[in-house]
């Protein structure tokens, strides 16, 4: 459905149809994943979302992110719902929808936002960020979700998510399940992170705690990385650059400033790397490709003698002469 030349008017209707939608998510190579879901599960949330943002016809929403994305596609179904105007410059917005790594280039490139309400999702949102941002007079909402979930948690920032309406969460092993009209009916295919119980609760992977009624989200693991907003599992790329690869390869995450993280490729094998750097061109995803590779002669294992992720992951930010950076 993001494939038709305008998403909005084929989510509203396949409203008026009472047909299901299906929504591409950054999947790691040509043949992204399709979430199916029914058009309630995002309109039924949208009174809640209405409600705290204030919005009514009067408003007009700036929505710089591509509809491509499913974050900004609900932003702009529900701007139509609510009959507000979607506008091309932050000066004429009331509100606006926002990753984290947007919003901060925003405030440093002064981005006139003061008096625009901001929601912010795609990743977590930090304090410090929420707090320039309404040091600069933004008013500024975060939510917690995912494209086969929808909305899940809300609050201000990374420190204060709790429960969206009409979401139960659960916290099992450290791994966040939730329960609520708005999660989807599964993948249009096999494979993802998404899974469901018999009782209704569905999860996507994220480790969590609950905290005072809280939600503490720290990301899904290892085996994901999260890169402006898009989150890619790690054994999909591994998979795709194997098969070109002499040696070892891992795919972990790196810090970024900008976009939270970064996806890293780390060889055993130096020569491999003209091989595995034509084939992630030709095969993943813009979001998936590695940005940053690496050479390194022995792995880091674990006392069980597993890949320790983790550990390398935390090699890669602070190298030392055992990692060479690959140009």
């Amino acid at each position: 459905m993001l494939a038709a030349a305008d998403p909005v008017a084929a989510f509203l209707e396949a409203q008026s149809a009472g047909r299901p939608v299906a929504l591409r998510t950054s999947g790691s190579t040509g043949a992204a994943r399709s979430v199916v879901r029914t058009t309630d599960s995002w309109v039924s949330s949208f009174p809640h979302i209405s409600s705290t943002l204030g919005m009514d016809p009067r408003s007009r929403v700036w929505l710089p992110g591509p509809v491509a994305s499913t974050m900004n596609l609900f932003a702009a179904v529900h701007a139509r719902f609510t009959g507000a105007e979607i506008v091309a410059s932050p000066t004429d917005a009331t509100h606006a929808h926002l990753t984290p790594a947007m919003l901060g280039r925003a405030l440093d490139d002064d981005v006139p936002l003061a008096g625009v309400h901001v929601v912010v999702a795609g990743d977590r949102l930090p304090i410090s960020v929420h707090d320039r941002a309404v040091a600069a007079g933004v008013g500024v909402s975060h939510y917690y979700g995912s494209a086969e979930l929808s909305f899940v948690a809300w609050g201000s920032h990374e420190g204060n998510l709790r429960p969206f309406p009409e979401v139960e969460v659960e916290v099992r092993d450290e791994i966040l399940w939730a329960r609520s009209p708005y999660i989807c009916q599964g993948y249009d295919g096999a494979g993802g992170s998404f899974q469901r119980d018999r009782d209704g609760f569905a999860t996507v992977g994220d480790r969590s705690l609950l905290v005072d009624g809280f939600i503490r989200l720290s990301g899904r693991g290892a085996d994901f990385v999260t890169t402006s907003g898009a989150t890619v599992h790690v054994a999909d790329v591994e998979r795709a650059l194997r098969p070109v690869v002499t040696g070892d390869l891992v795919v972990v995450g790196v810090p970024h400033p900008e976009l939270g993280q970064v996806v890293a490729a780390v060889l055993t094998d130096a020569s491999s790397l003209p091989a595995a750097r034509a084939e992630a061109r030709r095969v993943l995803a813009t979001s998936h490709r590695p940005r940053r590779w690496f050479h390194v002669v022995d792995l880091p294992m674990t006392r069980a003698q597993k890949l320790d992720r983790v550990a390398l992951s935390r090699l890669l930010a602070s190298p030392t002469e055992d990692v060479r950076r690959l140009p």
